[in-house]
């Protein structure tokens, strides 16, 4: 096994490999603003690990295919922020169960996708939903960020820099693609003004009696220049790679446990 990205590999290595059995991961992400000191585009990292999974299976004797990436995520409030272009639920829905059906043509039976948006999360989940029920094929979904803010404290990470413009992203971003970051503009986090005389307690909610309540909110309101960390200032590369050394082994471990649908 020589490589995993098929995109730099020739049509009848992909096609010999998938014949095998090889398995099919679908990497996914956005282009949006994550602050002065990372760049746009965080489809890079979902890509990047993606790989990383499929070197850490190829370790134990398994293959796995990496897709080129979709680089724009689901509509939400990220729409808007300049180069940036984001795609509505369906749209977003249709191409992951497009994408999936090319690659259950060729007689694939283990699909991985590895989304780096939260708001993608409705799109692919409802897309390996349909997947299933059209199919019977089971699709697996690693929602990168969702899983790695928890583990914040867990790995190293610096409670502070926690948030959107810092960590989980940006300590993967500086391990991952170091030359595309200015972590001397990370900076930190302007406090928000209310909306509707509420205070803003997250991305797109607000408290109103000690209640939260989900409000339409954009991120210029939420996260002035893109920042919400409390200080973005304390992430770091090594926390990144601790991070993506995790990804790894669950990700290859997924694949092995998908062979019993396949």
């Amino acid at each position: 096994m020589s490589g995993h990205r098929i995109a730099q590999l020739t049509a009848p290595v992909v096609a010999a490999r998938l014949a095998a059995g090889a398995a099919v991961l679908l990497p996914m992400g956005s282009t949006e603003t994550h602050g002065p000191a990372l760049p746009m585009g965080d489809y890079l990292y979902a890509e990047d690990i993606a790989t990383r999974i499929a070197e850490t299976a190829a370790q134990a004797g398994d293959d796995a295919l990496v897709a080129p990436p979709v680089p724009f995520g689901g509509e939400d409030f990220f729409a808007g922020v300049p180069g940036g272009v984001s795609l509505t639920n369906d749209v977003l829905q249709a191409i992951v169960e497009q994408m999936a059906e090319a690659f259950l043509r060729t007689g694939t039976r283990r699909i991985l996708v590895v989304n780096g948006h939260g708001g993608s999360i409705g799109a692919v989940d409802a897309a390996a939903r349909a997947m299933r029920a059209k199919h019977g094929v089971i699709i697996a979904t690693l929602h990168l960020w969702k899983v790695a803010g928890p583990w914040q404290r867990e790995l190293g990470g610096a409670p502070e820099a926690l948030g959107h413009g810092g960590d989980p992203i940006a300590s993967v971003a500086l391990h991952l693609v170091p030359t595309l970051c200015a972590p001397e503009a990370a900076r930190t986090r302007t406090p928000s003004a209310p909306f509707l005389g509420l205070p803003i307690t997250g991305f797109g909610t607000v408290a109103c009696e000690g209640v939260e309540f989900a409000v339409p909110i954009n991120v210029a309101e939420i996260a002035d220049g893109g920042v919400q960390a409390a200080d973005a200032r304390g992430v770091n590369p090594a926390h990144g790679a601790r991070i993506v050394a995790r990804f790894a082994i669950a990700g290859a471990a997924m694949l092995a446990a998908l062979r019993q649908t396949a």
